[in-house]
């Protein structure tokens, strides 16, 4: 998806330290990539494998290089770089344009923006950022919590007890994402990033209490700003149709993302947090090669391969 240098200013105006030096009238270019380029190469006049959609970077040592220039080869090495129909151009360390570039910026509409971050500081926040501001995203409904570092998200309909669930795993040490509404985003990692929205972060609804305040109540360790999708647990009515295995396991997909379900039927009396924790160290059990189901199914077909059960 891609973006203007405008959306990217008003989001890292701050975390990024930018200004606009030049060409504020032409901010609506677009970013095809969200990755940056340092125009080393194209400055030396080699344009092979150039990447002109990509916001540019002139740091300390495109600097000295073209500082090393008569006037006249500056902006002979500087109108070529204009002519690639770049986006933008970034000057990081606080370095001050040349009346060339600036002519320039004017001349092919192009905007310049400028830093205080030091070259290589300012690329890896900024990859970051563009990363966060073209993944797609969505707001779905479900509980999230982190369980000793297992992300869980846990849906169902109203009332199904997703947040006293989730209560009950706060009580126990574990961490509250966010209650109800959970926004996601993929990675460039192909993870699903989960997080609460800004509005109802660190509360939590409880019915027949109301509102609670997360971290008043058990702490700054009770919370946590985001966390990596591991499970997915759908709290349902009991049908009779559960698989009482976990053989095979049942898959979800998010943004193209698989991420594996479990359905737990919710009865009277059943502990509900101690069963999604269970599931929740079961599924780091796997995710570090040990699947308990798969190897008392593998067990039982060797056995039964050798002829080893006795009828009876």
């Amino acid at each position: 998806m891609a973006i203007t240098i405008r959306t990217l200013l008003d989001a890292g105006v701050e975390k990024l330290e930018l200004t606009v030096v030049a060409g504020e009238e032409h901010l609506d270019r677009k970013l095809q990539e969200t990755t940056m380029n340092r125009p080393g190469l194209a400055l030396t006049g080699f344009y092979q494998y150039f990447a002109q959609h990509r916001l540019q970077i002139l740091g300390l040592a495109e600097f000295n290089y073209l500082k090393s220039l008569s006037p006249a080869e500056r902006a002979e090495r500087l109108e070529g770089l204009f002519k690639q129909q770049i986006p933008g151009i970034v000057l990081t360390r606080n370095r001050r344009p040349s009346k060339e570039l600036l002519t320039l910026a004017g001349q092919y509409k192009v905007p310049v923006l400028r830093s205080s971050m030091v070259t290589m500081n300012f690329i890896n926040e900024c990859t970051v950022l563009l990363e966060k501001l073209t993944a797609p995203q969505e707001r779905i409904q479900g509980t999230t919590m982190e369980i000793m570092g297992i992300g869980v998200l846990l849906r169902g309909d109203p009332g199904i007890g997703k947040s006293e669930t989730a209560l009950s795993l706060i009580e126990r040490g574990y961490s509250l994402v966010s209650d109800d509404v959970t926004e996601i985003r993929r990675t460039s990692r192909g993870r699903i990033v989960c997080w609460a929205n800004e509005v109802t972060r660190y509360h939590m609804e409880i019915r027949g209490l109301g509102i609670i305040h997360v971290p008043s109540l058990f702490g700054v360790s009770s919370i946590r700003r985001s966390t990596e999708l591991d499970l997915v647990i759908d709290l349902k009515q009991p049908s009779g149709n559960e698989d009482r295995t976990g053989v095979r396991p049942e898959i979800v997909k998010i943004f193209g993302c698989e991420i594996p379900c479990i359905t737990l039927p919710v009865q009277s009396g059943r502990d509900m947090a101690n069963i999604v924790e269970v599931a929740a160290l079961n599924q780091k059990l796997k995710e570090l090669g040990h699947d308990a189901a798969k190897e008392l199914d593998d067990k039982i077909i060797t056995r039964l391969t050798r002829g080893q059960f006795k009828h009876g």
